[in-house]
């Protein structure tokens, strides 16, 4: 159980296990961008978290009867995991719907404003005082912001293209969230019981719409939405075992290591080529948030 006597890894074990999450969420949406052309985005993530709730519930329930002898968790882990799977449905509906409308490296370059997002939401939440340092990041990252938009709506003008990126930051709000919920989740759960409860919960929360939302998948596209559920899952319980043994402000940034994937598999599974106005956007951006995140001292934890 989380808390147990673990013995602490290296401190970069951490990082690399991390990196390798990323990299796998990052080849997941390559995978359910195909799945969102062809089922829509909300059939695609409803079928991607029926098929991850199945694929992790033998292991779920081996954890449960092994280490908690049959009990389900408490009552404090059930409610993050939750909360955190009816802000994740909103925010992966969202995210692939608006990659539908733009270059994959374009969305996740969007993406990145979530980590400020969430120091904003951490200052709400626990009462933390901005720096001046924290205000001036963040306008760098909104002119990174405005120049991705910028860039995107001069390729692709019209409704699409609006609706894409609309959808994308509303996204990207609910993605800080998650990231705020995330460590306390690691701290709570198992990597096995976080990627299990997400999968459920999401598809549970969806199931009532999916009688008219969500058409069977051909044997073509339930390939891509195993393979969709299979990424999904290990890239939870490789964060979920990150985020329990490193703080949240260590490995945060490396979110934007996600990027370099999207780029790698935009271009190769969907011949999308990165921009220089994307590639200075996510310079400004990241930049940005390397400057709202620094600080003299080590920050609280976000939980």
């Amino acid at each position: 159980m989380p808390g147990s006597d673990v013995p602490a890894p290296r401190p970069l074990l951490p990082i690399l296990v991390a990196l390798a999450g990323l990299a796998s969420f990052s080849m997941m949406d390559g995978v359910m961008k195909a799945a969102s052309l062809a089922l829509g985005a909300f059939a695609a993530i409803f079928w991607r978290s029926t098929a991850g709730a199945l694929v992790m519930a033998p292991l779920w329930l081996r954890e449960t009867m092994v280490l908690r002898g049959g009990r389900l968790p408490p009552a404090a882990s059930l409610k993050v995991h939750v909360l955190r799977g009816v802000v994740s449905a909103g925010m992966a509906i969202l995210f692939f719907d608006g990659v539908v409308r733009m270059p994959l490296a374009q969305g996740m370059a969007l993406s990145f404003v979530a980590p400020l997002i969430a120091l904003y939401l951490a200052a709400v939440t626990l009462g933390e005082k901005l720096s001046r340092r924290a205000v001036t990041g963040s306008l760098l990252a909104l002119v990174g912001v405005a120049v991705i938009a910028a860039d995107q709506l001069g390729a692709a003008p019209g409704p699409d293209a609006w609706r894409g990126l609309v959808e994308i930051l509303t996204s990207s709000v609910l993605y800080a969230v998650t990231l705020v919920l995330q460590r306390r989740q690691a701290q709570l759960a198992t990597p096995v019981e976080v990627a299990f409860y997400q999968s459920i919960v999401i598809a549970l929360l969806l199931a009532p719409l999916a009688v008219v939302w969500a058409p069977w998948p051909t044997p073509g596209e339930w390939g891509l939405v195993l393979a969709g559920a299979v990424l999904a899952a290990l890239a939870m319980m490789l964060l979920a075992w990150a985020y329990a043994r490193a703080q949240a402000q260590v490995l945060v940034p490396l979110e934007y290591t996600a990027f370099i994937w999207a780029a790698i598999v935009g271009w190769l599974a969907f011949a999308e080529p990165v921009t220089r106005g994307t590639i200075a956007g996510v310079t400004l951006i990241v930049a940005g948030c390397a400057l709202a995140t620094r600080r003299d001292d080590p920050p609280p934890e976000m939980i």
